[in-house]
């Protein structure tokens, strides 16, 4: 089995580069298809609250014969629980979910500029708490853009850990990852495959076929090599399988740069723009 890279965050503590998301896995099938997963080699479980399956993310790890420190649990914050009273009931909902004493990585899903005031410093504030209390090992934020990044810095003293924003060859993202880079943080992709809608492109698969790998792993290779986390998601063992396999070749820097040219700017996004985004759960 191949053995994934470990990045170093700023804190000091590191991040398997390669994961696994359960972003739209029924609660009810999350138990089952994480431990598929974990059966598959992944050591990285990517939940958030407002999948509703942390439970089965904890059953999970729970069931397996992996020790606590063997599997690295990421969670983000619900976007109705920024209020620091709210989000700290919430932080002890997630651990007591997961069946964990302290979670990896824990995010701010969503800024959400436009509500709450466009406050999301008090959030991230205690976000701070969680990991001084050892309760978060590692925090960070997720689809924050450079001015949400700008101005953490400006009103606090800890540097996210990570942040998670939409990144695939039709949407690289350049301008928040380089923000994300030029402070120290690292870049988590989600929706790595455009919801499958890269696999189809000409240029990928003809890269593809000259390596002989499919166009899923040339896109999951492509991530990787651009320094980026990746955590795709798939309820086939066949799949996770697939996915796992992108450490034992390489593109060259012609087939990363011709990949990264497929670039459509804000029209290859597919999800929304976190500059707008407002959405809170009912």
């Amino acid at each position: 089995m191949a053995t994934v890279p470990n990045l170093t965050l700023n804190d000091g503590n590191t991040i398997p580069q390669l994961g696994f998301g359960v972003f739209q896995v029924p609660p009810e099938d999350t138990a089952k298809i994480t431990g598929l997963a974990l059966d598959a080699g992944y050591r990285h479980i990517d939940t958030a609250q407002m999948y509703g399956n942390e439970k089965g993310v904890g059953e999970a790890i729970a069931a397996s014969d992996l020790s606590r420190d063997d599997v690295f649990i990421t969670s983000k914050l619900n976007n109705g629980f920024h209020e620091p009273d709210v989000a700290r009931k919430a932080f002890d909902q997630t651990l007591a979910d997961l069946q964990v004493e302290q979670v990896d990585l824990f995010l701010i899903h969503w800024p959400l500029p436009t509500r709450y005031d466009g406050d999301f410093v008090s959030t991230w504030k205690t976000l701070i708490e969680f990991q001084q209390q050892g309760r978060a090992k590692s925090i960070g934020v997720s689809n924050f853009q450079p001015a949400h990044l700008a101005r953490l810095a400006e009103e606090t003293d800890v540097v996210p850990a990570v942040n998670q924003i939409e990144v695939h060859p039709f949407w690289t993202n350049e301008a928040a990852r380089a923000a994300s880079h030029d402070a120290g943080i690292l870049v988590e992709a989600w929706s790595p495959i455009a919801q499958g809608g890269v696999l189809d492109d000409p240029t990928i698969s003809e890269i593809a076929r000259s390596v002989g790998r499919s166009t899923a792993q040339v896109t999951l290779r492509w991530h990787v090599q651009r320094g980026d986390i990746i955590f795709p998601k798939s309820s086939s063992p066949e799949r996770m399988a697939e996915n796992f396999a992108i450490f034992d070749f390489e593109l060259s820097d012609e087939q990363v740069d011709a990949i990264s040219a497929l670039d459509k700017g804000e029209e290859g996004r597919t999800g929304p723009n976190p500059d707008e985004f407002d959405y809170i759960p009912d």
